[in-house]
């Protein structure tokens, strides 16, 4: 029997945020392997945001719920309207990405529709006849637990940003857009004013590269050397949590086993020693660049390239030698 798997799409003011893209293409390798077929659901006020794009990476439908409150994301607006679109329109899997509002998202839908839910899965297959099983880390990234649903549909999964990379399909394949005007309650929440913060724009979860310093940074003023070569790298600048403890740098900024759980292409890591629990929110970067004085420190045992020196020395050198290499 042919399964759906649906696919719930992330955007701010900004756009479509990339790791949408990432699920779509995740949905649409399992969907190839069971003969299945991938929704995508955009809840928002723009009725033509993206569905040529979503279909590019894999959806077979694209579905708009289109509601002035939606444009702004708010979980009870958000689950509302999904639940009752669900209602209407089942789905075997509903996929989210693994951000703040996803995870918040996921754990909405399950109460609502009473479902099970695997949060932060960094591996997807298929099994059996046709079922779909997850691998997410467990016990501070010490250990990979594999999950398999039963019970009652749709069955929730969030796949971590950076781990899915799109897949290059065909540049035209056929897709259906629906568009449909949507109801919320009249006591559905409405964002008055949207309020940016000033500075690093992009998502440490999402950040290709993430140039993270700890208290060998010696305080937050030195800071400003990680938003240079962020800045030059292209990156977003993390911290770690006794950074945050001490106010150097805002919560947003953590990685961690108690902060942010980071996938990029590059870690660079800069007066951090290393505790357990740093290590699991970063473990899966694809490459590690240490930087530290001490030789002995635990952050070098998974780094797949270390400097052992003066981290305000070493830094403004490689940005120096990025930007002759990245400008020339």
């Amino acid at each position: 029997m042919s399964q759906v798997l649906g696919v719930v799409i992330e955007h701010d003011h900004e756009g479509i945020k990339p790791v949408s893209l990432e699920v779509i293409s995740a949905a649409r390798k399992l969907a190839d392997q069971i003969s299945g077929k991938v929704i995508a659901f955009y809840l928002g006020h723009d009725k033509d945001e993206g569905a040529d794009i979503f279909i590019k990476n894999g959806a077979d439908e694209v579905r708009f719920l289109i509601h002035p409150n939606l444009n702004t994301y708010i979980h009870e607006n958000y689950g509302f309207a999904l639940t009752r679109e669900l209602e209407k329109s089942p789905v075997d899997y509903l996929f989210l990405p693994a951000t703040n509002n996803g995870k918040e998202l996921s754990a909405v839908l399950s109460a609502q529709l009473g479902v099970g839910v695997a949060t932060d899965c960094i591996s997807l297959s298929v099994w059996g006849e046709g079922d779909v099983e997850a691998v997410r880390p467990v016990s501070a990234g010490k250990a990979l637990s594999t999950v398999r649903f039963k019970g009652k549909k749709p069955f929730v999964l969030t796949l971590r940003p950076n781990v899915f990379r799109e897949t290059g399909f065909p540049i035209s394949r056929p897709g259906k857009v629906i568009r449909e005007d949507i109801q919320l309650p009249e006591f559905s929440r409405q964002a008055q004013q949207l309020v940016k913060k000033v500075g690093s724009q992009l998502d440490i979860t999402e950040a290709r590269i993430v140039v993270s310093g700890g208290l060998g940074m010696q305080g937050p003023e030195n800071f400003k050397l990680l938003e240079e070569l962020a800045e030059v790298l292209g990156g977003a600048v993390g911290a770690s949590r006794p950074v945050v403890d001490n106010g150097w740098r805002e919560y947003s900024n953590q990685v961690g086993q108690t902060g942010r759980t980071v996938s990029p292409d590059l870690y660079i890591a800069c007066g951090i020693s290393g505790s357990v629990q740093h290590m699991a929110g970063m473990s899966s970067s694809r490459c590690i660049v240490a930087i530290n004085t001490d030789p002995h420190a635990p952050i070098f045992s998974i780094a797949n390239y270390g400097i052992v020196g003066d981290v305000l020395k070493v830094v403004p050198s490689l940005t120096r030698e990025f930007k002759k290499i990245l400008t020339s």
